[in-house]
């Protein structure tokens, strides 16, 4: 399938008879969970007879499977504790990620947390962060090997200071890690319009995936969040909006589905009520993906 549908889903009574049964009561050709608490540090390890039902039962329905990281990641902060904590959990998202058959683990690229007004001191400290997300992911991108999950890097809304917005600024962060071959994208569409990328014009969508293409090559791209946004472009605000119902609207996500670069690419929904399993933007995207693959109308 070029590019499979679905949505992030509760884990609730288990991998199998939550998340997964969801997903098929919902249509959903692909999931993404978190394995843990998202708003937490702890290191749920897991239950391996769960875990392997899973992963046995993903190979079966040869159905992609993805982790999100703890919102709390971020390899940019200047508190030790939060650094050294994000690390660890990176290391265990992906082993768990592993243990459960998933392609990769989405991380939140981050922020350097300051509130300083001079650009000279903001530029020093862009690039104490920067060090720091290199010196934190390349040990870890180093160990996963050619079948291990990717680590995606998911650009955020510009808010704050952050270290990673609009695709351009992924030259520098994928620079930072050397291009490493296990540093995979996760492109949001909400955080990237949100921080500046034109989606909603002609082309805009089109014109952000070449320069992501440029950037990192034609394979970096493993994962679509596929949301509209609440506010306008270049509001710096992480606010999901139902598809086509939004300031980004339809075309975009026509252009997402047309572009060479998303082929087998799949779209994960994080719309309100797409993890209760509302239809509207499920069908929205099924539509969108049907028209584009029926080519241009003569």
């Amino acid at each position: 399938m070029r590019n499979p549908i679905g949505t992030h889903l509760k884990v609730g009574k288990g991998l199998v008879k939550g998340a997964l049964a969801d997903a098929d009561a919902f249509g959903a050709e692909t999931l993404q969970i978190f394995v843990g608490n998202p708003r937490g540090w702890a290191l749920s390890a897991g239950k391996p007879e769960e875990d392997k039902a899973f992963r046995l039962e993903l190979e079966r329905r040869d159905m992609r499977a993805f982790v999100h990281a703890p919102y709390l990641v971020n390899l940019g902060s200047p508190t030790s504790a939060t650094y050294e904590k994000s690390a660890l959990v990176m290391a265990h998202n992906l082993k768990r990620a592993a243990d459960i058959g998933a392609d990769g683990v989405v991380m939140h690229t981050g922020s350097f947390v300051s509130q300083t007004t001079d650009a000279d001191e903001a530029a020093a400290l862009f690039a104490v962060a920067m060090t720091q997300v290199r010196e934190a992911l390349l040990p870890i991108l180093d160990t996963l090997g050619e079948f291990s999950p990717w680590l995606l890097l998911e650009p955020t809304a510009g808010q704050g200071r952050s270290l990673c917005g609009v695709v351009d600024d992924l030259e520098t962060y994928l620079g930072a890690l050397d291009l490493h071959p296990k540093a995979g994208i996760c492109l949001d569409t909400c955080h990237v319009f949100a921080a500046g990328d034109p989606l909603d014009e002609e082309g805009g969508a089109t014109a952000t995936l070449d320069r992501l293409v440029e950037i990192g090559g034609p394979e970096r791209l493993r994962l679509i969040h596929a949301n509209d946004s609440k506010d306008v472009r270049g509001a710096n605000l992480d606010r999901h909006e139902k598809i086509g119902h939004g300031h980004i609207g339809l075309g975009a996500f026509r252009e997402l589905f047309a572009h060479p670069a998303t082929e087998g690419v799949p779209f994960i929904l994080e719309t309100p009520g797409s993890a209760e399993g509302e239809p509207a933007d499920f069908e929205a995207l099924r539509t969108l993906r049907a028209e584009v693959a029926a080519g241009p109308r003569a």
